[in-house]
């Protein structure tokens, strides 16, 4: 048995695991249903859809250890999850408070989806109480944030507003991908759900697609009512291959921590590199809040390049290691030029306005040696510079 006030690396290897006969390794149960008695009660029904099988109980109850909350559930990705977290108790006629330059997908079904279904919704600054007050109405119901933005990693303050949350009783969500729970658990803030996109750092290893909420079971009982009707189902084999990935999780975001701490600071002295954005650099603006919160500040990085454009899109053909491709939080180091993907849809003065200049690139540290990962950029800078 574990112990919720056990480490998170013993939780990683040990918490929601089953030992059907004396199987070391929580078995697939590639099963889209369950026997079910006659004279059973509806209750005991176990069905995929559910999220209730034996692979989908065994990660959610590893997760919820992880991130100290009393459920979880998983979904087929991270945006049904965040789909479940806010919808699941929003009705028309109600509000919500979202946290400006959230994440492209998230600012979508707000900006899109929120107001066809008669909910409104107002973006905010991270930081202005003021304006929160001044924007809160009797029908609020939701503020929305995330623990790190994409791409300038802005972090906003996230105690503030769990006590505003809590203050109004509004109901607090917060997208902790970018901060697994070894890196900060958003429930000691006083966050209400917990929203991951499985698919980067919890998995780990760039072979599956998941989501997941975690929080107090009263809550998560409105969540789980919301999946079962919309389906995200999360499949038996896509949960059994997470949770082999979440139990090195702490291992993997030390060495992940660690690498994108020593590459801002180099990077930070290179000539030809006009700037890097990274929570544990002093100069970053949300620097003593993110040491505050923190217990390590991730393995997203960006740094722009002098020269525009066509500089970084060169540097990034004459990098060895990192592969230039979309998403996050693998063991393989990732490049991705914001302007041209993540935040491609906006203008490019719209883009201008948020920090993200044509030559801004977004890196994605992993697990491979600092040394190689420094020798491979250098020689990449020397090439364009």
């Amino acid at each position: 048995m574990h112990s919720n006030n056990m480490a998170a690396d013993t939780l990683a290897v040990h918490a929601g695991e089953h030992h059907p006969d004396g199987a070391v390794i929580t078995p697939i149960y590639q099963s889209a249903m369950f026997k079910f008695a006659a004279d059973a009660e509806v209750d005991s029904l176990k069905y995929l859809r559910y999220n209730n099988s034996p692979n989908q109980i065994a990660l959610q109850e590893k997760l919820a250890a992880l991130e100290r909350t009393e459920a979880g559930l998983v979904c087929a990705s991270g945006m049904a999850a965040i789909t479940a977290a806010v919808m699941c108790t929003l009705r028309p006629g109600d509000h919500v408070l979202a946290q400006d330059g959230l994440y492209g997908g998230t600012l979508a079904l707000f900006r899109d989806e929120l107001p066809q279904r008669g909910i409104d919704l107002d973006f905010v600054n991270k930081d202005d109480r003021d304006q929160w007050r001044a924007l809160l109405r009797p029908t609020t119901k939701v503020f929305y944030c995330e623990s790190l933005t994409n791409p300038l990693l802005h972090v906003a303050d996230l105690r503030g507003i769990a006590d505003f949350a809590r203050e109004h009783n509004l109901l607090s969500i917060i997208d902790a991908t970018f901060t697994p729970p070894c890196n900060f658990r958003p429930v000691d803030a006083g966050f209400d759900l917990v929203c991951h996109s499985l698919t980067k750092y919890l998995n780990g290893h760039s072979d599956v697609v998941g989501g997941a909420v975690l929080g107090a079971r009263a809550i998560m009982d409105s969540v789980l009512k919301f999946q079962k009707r919309y389906g995200a189902t999360m499949d038996p084999h896509t949960c059994f291959l997470v949770q082999r990935g979440v139990k090195t999780l702490v291992l993997r975001m030390e060495r992940i921590n660690s690498n994108a701490q020593q590459l801002a600071h180099w990077l930070s002295e290179q000539e030809g590199v006009a700037k890097v954005v990274y929570p544990g650099l002093s100069g970053h603006a949300d620097h003593q809040r993110a040491s505050e919160l923190f217990r390590g500040f991730g393995g997203i990085l960006c740094f722009e390049l002098n020269g525009g454009f066509e500089v970084a899109s060169e540097f990034m053909r004459r990098v060895r290691i990192p592969l230039a491709a979309p998403s996050l939080g693998g063991v393989e180091s990732l490049l991705t030029l914001p302007a041209k993907s993540s935040h491609a849809g906006l203008s490019e003065e719209a883009r201008r306005r948020m920090g993200i200049s044509p030559s801004l690139i977004r890196m994605s540290v992993g697990i491979e040696a600092f040394e190689d990962l420094r020798d491979d950029l250098a020689q990449a800078l020397a090439a364009v510079g």
